[in-house]
């Protein structure tokens, strides 16, 4: 109880419910209770830079100011993510393409949570060694809701130290050390950059703009934020997009086993179509 009266701002559980349902209504996200002093800690410094004194003018200022959404979605949007994180999917991805007939036309990859970048730059990788060229017949499309950690992707440069996962050559192949006043970064090389295209896109809204025909679909622990309904909406959704052997790739804390009629698990959280009108696709 101490760290309520040590607080720059009053809060309430009043207060605290109103985000907890902006959130979910702007971007489906399903906030627990114990979510509860995160969510201040991250929205103090909104109120710090619109000088607002309570979290009741800041609220009703955010219902009617369109830019503010955005930032209310970027402060509580969580972005975990590194190079090659859950590393099992990479290789199941480059055996895709491998065995993908060249007649099929270009490989079309979403990646429906780009965060700061690491993902889809993982895949284009991928994709480069699997091809063995940095011309890959491919399509890397990365999303995410937040514009912030877009911005940080699409610029391309990261810290020496996030790139630990990669292997020397890796590194080599994939990026220009930075010198002087750059040096401890590294930038991605313009071939691979060229390769993925940022949007953004929020999961709840009615229109994509992405069109079917995905080979695969990367949409790892997104699912977790939201609650079952949502979860099986959007599933349904995503997997209208893919291809009739096309594959969904989830993360490590995600299980899809409410929605067996959808999908059917082939590999460690990667999925199948399961057609509906014909029995399952082998």
């Amino acid at each position: 109880m101490s760290n309520i009266s040590e607080r720059e701002f009053d809060y309430a559980d009043a207060d605290f419910a109103r985000v907890k349902a902006i959130i979910y209504r702007k971007a489906g996200i399903n906030l627990g209770d114990s979510k509860k002093q995160l969510v201040y800690s991250r929205l103090a410094r909104r109120l710090r830079a619109l000088q607002f004194n309570n979290f009741d003018e800041y609220l009703a200022y955010l219902e009617h100011n369109k830019n503010e959404q955005q930032e209310f979605i970027n402060a509580l949007t969580t972005n975990l993510t590194a190079f090659f994180r859950e590393a099992h999917h990479f290789p199941i991805l480059a055996d895709y393409a491998r065995n993908r007939k060249a007649s099929a036309g270009k490989l079309r990859v979403w990646c429906a949570a780009a965060s700061t970048g690491e993902e889809p730059y993982s895949i284009a990788m991928t994709l480069v060694e699997a091809y063995g060229t940095y011309t890959p017949p491919v399509e890397i499309i990365a999303s995410d809701i937040d514009s912030s950690v877009l911005a940080f992707a699409a610029q391309a440069i990261y810290s020496l130290e996030r790139l630990d996962a990669l292997s020397l050559e890796q590194k080599k192949q994939f990026f220009l050390r930075g010198k002087g006043k750059n040096s401890g970064s590294a930038k991605v090389i313009d071939k691979l950059r060229e390769l993925i295209e940022f949007r953004q896109i929020n999961l709840l809204d009615r229109d994509w703009g992405l069109g079917a025909g995905f080979d695969v679909i990367f949409c790892r622990n997104v699912m977790i934020y939201f609650d079952k309904p949502t979860q099986l909406q959007l599933l349904e959704r995503m997997v209208r997009l893919l291809k009739p052997e096309g594959l969904y790739i989830a993360g490590h804390s995600e299980s899809f086993s409410h929605a067996s009629h959808l999908v059917k698990l082939v590999g460690k959280t990667t999925y199948r179509l399961v057609d509906t009108s014909a029995g399952e696709r082998q």
